[in-house]
């Protein structure tokens, strides 16, 4: 091996988490290197998170389209949908954020090798060039933001097929006449609705008795309504046997259902059934790194690693995989490399889940006060009851809110409905703060605005006298 290069920072992976830690640690004057595989920026803003809101946010233009005359706006001809612009105006903003990336790797003094990298000794990580050629590079301290991929079910014929992932699902320039998607998760239902709505016929096959395992089954109930009355097709407790066929030639699945076993036809399959931690083949056990029993790399609640001197940040550490997350481990790292104290414990973190209507939610749900032996008081209000959307018509959907039973603390929102995200963002604002309920309830809010909701919406938490 030749002698490797030494650099104070080492990141491999360019993800959120670690391309804000390596240039905030550039720009501090520490010779800093960041090592990506393929995307720059890392998967949100190139096959994630903006890719899938731009094309989700296309086929909620396309469905608003097919609606205007219930809106007072008559269209003369047919609607269709030209999916090479979809795709290239997804290309467009790609490429933009490419550029803002460049741009701040210059400015702050990072240096960006494209490249895929493994290690060979501990912090000493070996990087086969894009452009040919090899380096070798020593780091006083490592970062790991490796992120994860989609996981391809064990089905017989299912990889011979060549199944969508998220990612070609968000590069197609056709919609398929019938996909067939795998998994009733947060991306599976997205990319089901999105292409339901490009004018695909989409049928969801989910193992489990529910959709989105881990949500209370009310807000299963009412997300799975919604979807199936707008026109997704669902197989519920359904073991995909087999599958013939390629993904864009067609398709033919054997699905045992309680009813028996099933044939579908599909032009397209898409697997969206779980993710797996880009952790294999790099050498972590040469670094000195261990994973946990899923392939995790095991870390403290300060995110270091078994070995010295190396961080893991983000999905590959286990952390909940939403890319707000992996930049919050950004600052717990950054804040204690300058010297504080700050762990993973107790956060409270947010998620949404962006069908139309999105599904939001922060802190406790229902299950999981029940599972923790949380004595909670349960507060409901219907979308219907939220004076805006008398003038949207956007109906569908209701919040919901758990309170302590013996005080006036505000431990979990979940919202189905219109503006949720934002909606949330309040609610977990007062949680933050500690403020009991009453704040929210006897608050003066705009008015006609979604949030105005919440004022009903903990009027309507029983009295502890009531429990």
């Amino acid at each position: 091996m030749s002698e490797p290069e030494r650099v104070e920072v080492l990141v491999l992976g360019s993800g959120f988490g670690g391309k804000l830690l390596a240039w905030h640690l550039a720009q501090s004057g520490r010779k800093t290197v960041v090592v990506e595989r393929r995307w720059i920026g890392g998967s949100c803003p190139n096959i994630a998170c903006l890719p899938s809101k731009n094309e989700i946010w296309s086929a909620r233009i396309a469905h608003q389209t097919r609606h205007a005359a219930e809106f007072g706006t008559v269209i003369t001809g047919p609607v269709t949908t030209d999916m090479a612009k979809v795709r290239q105006r997804k290309r467009d903003m790609v490429e933009r954020e490419i550029e803002l990336h460049l741009h701040n790797y210059k400015t702050s003094g990072a240096e960006l090798i494209m490249g895929s990298g493994r290690f060979v000794a501990p912090q000493t990580l070996e990087v086969h060039l894009n452009a040919g050629g090899k380096r070798v590079l020593a780091g006083d301290r490592v970062f790991l933001n490796l992120g994860t991929h989609a996981a391809i079910p064990p089905v017989p014929g299912l990889e011979a097929a060549r199944p969508l992932t998220h990612i070609e699902a968000l590069d197609l320039d056709y919609a398929p006449s019938h996909l067939v998607v795998l998994g009733g998760g947060y991306v599976g239902l997205e990319l089901a609705q999105a292409y339901w709505r490009f004018g695909s016929r989409v049928t969801v096959i989910e193992t489990g008795a529910q959709l989105m395992a881990r949500e209370d089954p009310d807000v299963v109930d009412e997300v799975h309504r919604i979807l199936r009355e707008e026109g997704v097709q669902f197989l519920l407790q359904a073991q995909t046997l087999n599958v013939q066929g390629r993904s864009g030639d067609g398709v033919s699945l054997t699905v045992r259902t309680p009813s028996g076993e099933q044939r579908i036809e599909g032009s397209d399959i898409l697997a969206a059934a779980g993710r797996v931690p880009n952790t294999a083949g790099i050498g972590l056990d040469e670094a000195g790194v261990e994973l946990d029993a899923r392939g995790y790399i095991r870390v403290n609640e300060r995110l270091e690693t078994t070995a010295p001197n190396v961080w893991a940040i983000g999905e590959c550490a286990g952390s909940p995989q939403f890319t707000h997350v992996s930049i919050d481990d950004f600052r717990i790292i950054r804040d204690n490399l300058a010297g504080a104290n700050r762990s993973t414990r107790g956060r409270l973190v947010p998620y949404c889940m962006f069908t139309e209507p999105p599904l939001a939610h922060v802190g406790l749900s229902e299950r999981d006060a029940q599972h923790q032996g949380e004595a909670v008081r349960v507060a409901r209000l219907p979308m219907t009851g939220v004076r805006r959307t008398a003038t949207t018509d956007e109906i569908q959907g209701y919040m919901k809110v758990l309170v302590a039973r013996n005080d006036d603390r505000i431990l979990g929102f979940t919202m189905i409905g219109a503006e949720a995200g934002e909606v949330m963002a309040v609610v977990q604002t007062a949680m933050l703060a500690d403020l009991p309920y009453p704040k929210l309830r006897d608050a003066i809010l705009a008015h006609p605005t979604m949030a105005e909701g919440l004022g009903d919406l903990f009027a309507n938490v029983p009295p502890r006298s009531a429990q």
